[in-house]
This record gives C-alpha cells, structure tokens and sequence, in this order.
C-alpha cells in the first residue's frame, strides 16, 4: 500500500477525539488554571480537595460548552482561516446540530456539578461567564467591532473569580484584582496574535484591530496595554495579598512584556509578534505561579 493510500486513515480523527477537539484543550486547560489559582489564593492553607475538584471539573465542563459553542458560531469563519480550518466544525466532520447538543449537554452537566457540589453563586457566575464569551463576545462584539477583544475580555478575566467563589461563597477584592489584571493581558496577547495573522483575519471577515486600524496603531495599542498592564500586576503586592517574591516576578516579567512591545511598535517583523504571544502566556502564567509561591511562604490571610 503507498503513503497516499495510507495517509486518509493517519489524520482521520475518532468521533470522541472531534468532539474534545471541540472543547479548545489549550484554552480551557489556561481557564481552568486561572480557576485554580483563584481556589488556592481564596484559603490561608490548602483547600477542601473535594470542593476544588468538583469546581475544576465543574467549570471546564461549562468552559469546554462555550468553546464547543464558539465552534459552532463560527463554523464558517474557522473555514476561511488557516489557524482554524482543522477544527472538526470547519471541515464538516460534526454537523451543527451535533455540536449544538454536544455545547448543551457540557453546559448542563456542569452547572449542575456546580450547582449540587459547590455553591449556586460560582453556578451563577460562571453560566454569566458562557454567555459573555459565547453570546455577547462571539454572536454581538466580534463581528460587529474591533474593540472585541477589549469588551469581550472581561468574561475571559473570570476564572480567578470563579475559583474565588467556588471555596468562599462569595467574591472578594482580591479576586478582582485577579479579575482585572487578566482583561488588561487580554488584548496585548491577542493583538500579537492578530498581527502575523492579519491576512487569516482580512479573509475571514472578522474586525480585528490590524485589519481596521493597521498595524502600527495596533502595535502603539499593544505597548500602551502592556504599560498599564504592567501597573495592574503590582496591586496585589498593595494589597497585602503578595510579598518580595512575587513583587520582583512581576517587575521582571512586566519589563520583559514591555521590551517586547516597544520593540513590536518600533519595528514589526512576524518572528517578533509571534515571540510577544508566546511570551504573553509564559507572563501570566508566570506571575501566578509567583504569586502562589509568596501565598504558601508568608502569613497573608485573607479577609474572612
């Protein structure tokens, strides 16, 4: 048999490994860490391990729905870009209303572990985070206006208050600032992406601030964001909710960001917008881990 006989069945995806597909795995798994830092920060010593579960399992079920949903919203926008054109609803290997059953059962399940196993506020709040991003965000805002990613990112800056409300049963400061420091990383992390993915962006239709501003007010936006960004991550050691640990962290990775960005508006180049990405995922990620580190290493309690 020869290679292209062959290769059909090499790519050829199971039906389960489709439907996980649609769940956007890398997107969620960054939700849902988000979601636990904010459980781990919200107790003074380790969490009630059966609550955190059941929050975790709770809210990537519902995140996973709204992935899945976003799928099915933009089935024919993925098809026109070639960042997306693999997913299982762009290339027709699930139909719409296998989707639609497939975004409802996970958003139904999870709500309901949330609901019986942790508190109806994180319910609440997280079936108030699936309609921001897979209504407000993906149906209204991103294909009527370039600030999508702005407004649509305060959904996206959730979890942390998720995973706050999940051990608490309610939502404190800290859990905002949490909140706020994430949806001002929201749009210099995705308008790198938008830059050296400008034309994928022009076919599809979408309004993405490259397309409709250019790339040098996009680059002058990314810097400024990254400017104001980086004030944000200095509150929680105002706050009292960090120490020197983290205090340093943040320095260090929000002065790396903001090279990076004064570089990108100076002179663009791909290689460089594509490095600003990956190390936007590396700075959140980062920083949070710092501030887990200083939480676990110095007598802060949270108001309780």
């Amino acid at each position: 048999m020869s290679s292209t006989e062959i290769a059909p069945s090499l790519v050829q995806r199971s039906r389960w490994s489709q439907y996980y597909v649609l769940t956007k795995p890398r997107v969620v798994q960054l939700i849902v860490f988000c979601a636990l830092i904010g459980m781990l920060l919200a107790q003074p010593t380790w969490p009630d391990w059966s609550l955190a579960v059941a929050a975790t399992v709770g809210i990537w079920l519902v995140a996973g729905a709204a992935a899945a949903f976003n799928c099915l919203i933009e089935q024919h926008i993925d098809a026109r870009m070639a960042r997306t054109a693999w997913r299982p609803t762009a290339k027709g290997e699930l139909t719409r209303t296998q989707t639609l059953w497939f975004s409802a059962a996970l958003g139904a399940l999870g709500s309901v572990v949330l609901w019986v196993w942790v508190n109806p506020l994180t319910m609440w709040l997280t079936f108030a985070t699936f309609v921001g991003y897979a209504v407000i965000y993906t149906v209204i805002l991103k294909p009527l206006t370039p600030q999508n990613i702005v407004i649509g990112g305060a959904s996206g800056a959730m979890p942390p208050v998720l995973g706050w409300a999940a051990m608490r049963n309610e939502v404190g400061p800290e859990a905002l600032i949490l909140c706020l420091i994430i949806f001002l990383w929201t749009p210099p992390h995705f308008w790198a992406l938008a830059l050296y993915r400008t034309e994928d962006y022009r076919k599809s239709g979408l309004p993405m601030l490259p397309v409709t501003h250019g790339s040098e007010f996009t680059r002058l936006q990314v810097l400024l964001y990254t400017l104001v960004l980086f004030a944000s991550t200095l509150l929680p050691f105002v706050q009292g909710m960090s120490g020197w640990v983290y205090l340093i962290s943040a320095v260090v990775l929000g002065a790396r960001f903001i090279e990076l960005a004064f570089k990108l508006w100076r002179q663009y180049s791909d290689a460089l917008a594509r490095q600003t990405f990956k190390f936007s995922i590396w700075h959140l990620s980062l920083l949070f881990a710092a501030l887990l580190v200083d939480h676990y290493t110095l007598p802060w309690q949270p108001t309780l």
